[in-house]
């Protein structure tokens, strides 16, 4: 059986009399007046048009198709390398071989340290002699 529902009157809720208080209104912006930039004057005899890049029409520009290149073997083991060398954390102990000196300066360098180096067992005995016999005269 379909009865028909009850039609409630709900009683609209009487406007409140308080007054709410109005925020500050911020003084109106001041607008800046752009000047027009001055354009040089198109050529008319060169027209502008876009170009259309659909099938048959304007040729494609040239891409950077390094990425999509078979690269050989011994390119891809070195920039992984370099890759992974980036990203590895190794200690300075360790990664202060990875950066050694060429043949040359390593030369100049070991020329320039001989002057510094401890006396041998040999060096020591010839200046003590020396010494012993200095004392004696």
């Amino acid at each position: 059986l379909n009865m028909p529902k009850k039609q409630v009157n709900k009683k609209k809720a009487a406007p409140s009399t308080k007054k709410v208080a109005s925020k500050p209104v911020p003084p109106p912006k001041k607008t800046i007046v752009k000047k027009p930039k001055l354009r040089k004057r198109d050529n008319p005899l060169f027209e502008k048009k876009p170009r259309n890049y659909g099938i048959g029409n304007d040729i494609q520009p040239k891409r950077d198709l390094t990425r999509f290149v078979k690269w050989p073997k011994y390119i891809k083991l070195q920039r992984q390398k370099r890759i992974l060398l980036k990203r590895l954390k190794v200690p300075g102990i360790i990664n202060q071989f990875t950066r050694t000196l060429d043949r040359h300066s390593a030369g100049a360098l070991l020329a320039f340290l001989e002057k510094y180096a401890p006396e041998t067992r040999q060096q020591k005995k010839a200046r003590l002699l020396g010494q012993v016999k200095d004392e004696a005269k």
